[in-house]
């Protein structure tokens, strides 16, 4: 048997040990005083674990390097990942969008699954350890200074939500072996705004709308469903997805569609009817039944229509105006939130120097990386721990 370090116990970490100590001894190291810190503040502690989608949709949701992921997806699926948990006895439910949860609502309930699999394993569980030095001496391994094994499975996490520990060990670990750190950047994080009017629009949310965004000129990305305004910008699940897709892009330009089921005729037409209803009042006064309260104002005025003037004194041009901004509210982009806002972290030991079937470093043979410390990541829904679980699956079963 080979003796096994797994550095770090997220959800990628627990699951290498676990499948790891099937063919060696295994040693699970963690700087923080209990397993899965992290996890345990996911889905605002109710902990969305997968989705349960088909898993050949799942690259899909995969925002960044997909590909690489296939091996490890069919090699440890969603459905395995259910089973699991199910026969551990936890009950798992399925909400919208797929998402899975343990029944209970806790996280703690699936830590607690993970630490039953680890000490019914035999794994060594080092908790309040931090592992400083990492080099390999011929064929061994050694951590800090005198902890010697014959393989390693780095499982560090990402540098988002510092305060649970991913601090960004894996990153410097795999450098100092030669490795590429691709460039950190946030993902899965709110957007900060330069706009004057957001202090009257705090709090509110936008639901059925487009969020879009136009990118260094020629592309152009679109998300349906939720948004909603904050003292520093916007959030919800439209702007999560974005922040994806925009976090590596210049001269970012932000609009939302409030009325995606309309075409410009169609929204001329219902404003006319309104415009009719109202015909006596002005302006502010006749958006109420298209319009929440809180954005009339806001509209008109990027519309540039003076909001005491009568319905019946509008031209035609104001009025297309209006269609037009209500089609194209343009939001102005100032950055994404800090790293540490971030769900996830985009970026990470780049998957050209690993091996997509083991997980393993090409360069240093008995290295492995599996879970956010690796240049993947998914949307949210599950897809981001089904990535730790099998990257962690495949690595701990490829030792």
């Amino acid at each position: 048997m080979k003796k096994l370090a797994v550095i770090g116990a997220g959800p990628a970490g627990m699951m290498a040990a676990y499948c790891g100590s099937k063919n060696n001894e295994v040693t699970l190291f963690e700087q923080n005083e209990k397993l899965g810190k992290k996890l345990y503040i996911t889905g605002k502690g109710r902990c969305n674990i997968t989705n349960n989608r088909d898993i050949s949709e799942f690259f899909e949701e995969i925002s960044r390097n997909g590909k690489f992921l296939y091996s490890a997806f069919y090699s440890f699926t969603n459905k395995d990942m259910i089973k699991l948990l199910n026969d551990m006895g936890l009950d798992t439910v399925v909400e919208r969008g797929g998402r899975v949860f343990p029944k209970t609502d806790k996280s703690s309930d699936v830590i607690k699954v993970y630490e039953r699999l680890l000490k019914s394993s035999g794994v060594a569980i080092k908790l309040g350890y931090k592992i400083n030095r990492l080099e390999k001496k011929k064929d061994k391994f050694i951590l800090n200074d005198n902890l010697e094994f014959d393989a390693v499975i780095i499982s560090t996490g990402g540098f988002s939500y510092r305060s649970t520990g991913s601090t960004g060990w894996g990153y410097k670990f795999a450098e100092s072996f030669g490795l590429k750190v691709e460039d950190l950047k946030p993902a899965l994080v709110p957007i900060e705004l330069d706009d004057d009017f957001l202090k009257d629009l705090q709090g509110l949310t936008l639901k059925n709308i487009d969020f879009i965004a136009k990118v260094n000129k020629k592309m152009t990305y679109k998300e349906f469903g939720e948004l909603l305004f904050t003292h520093f910008g916007i959030s919800g699940p439209t702007v999560l997805r974005m922040s994806n897709r925009i976090n590596r892009s210049k001269n970012v330009r932000l609009f939302i569609d409030l009325k995606p089921a309309l075409d410009y005729k169609e929204l001329d037409e219902r404003v006319l009817r309104d415009f009719e209803s109202y015909i006596n009042k002005n302006i502010s006064n006749a958006l109420v039944d298209l319009l929440p309260k809180k954005l009339i104002g806001v509209i008109i005025n990027l519309a540039g229509i003076r909001p005491d003037i009568s319905v019946n004194k509008i031209s035609k041009e104001e009025r297309q105006k209006l269609v037009y901004t209500i089609k194209n509210m343009p939001l102005n982009f100032k950055s994404l939130m800090d790293i540490n806002a971030a769900i996830v972290t985009s970026g990470g030991v780049s998957v050209r120097e690993i091996n997509p079937s083991t997980m393993e470093s090409k360069k240093v043979k008995g290295l492995y990386f599996c879970g956010e410390v690796l240049d993947v990541e998914g949307f949210t829904g599950g897809y981001n721990l089904q990535i730790a679980n099998s990257t962690g699956y495949l690595a701990g079963s490829s030792v």
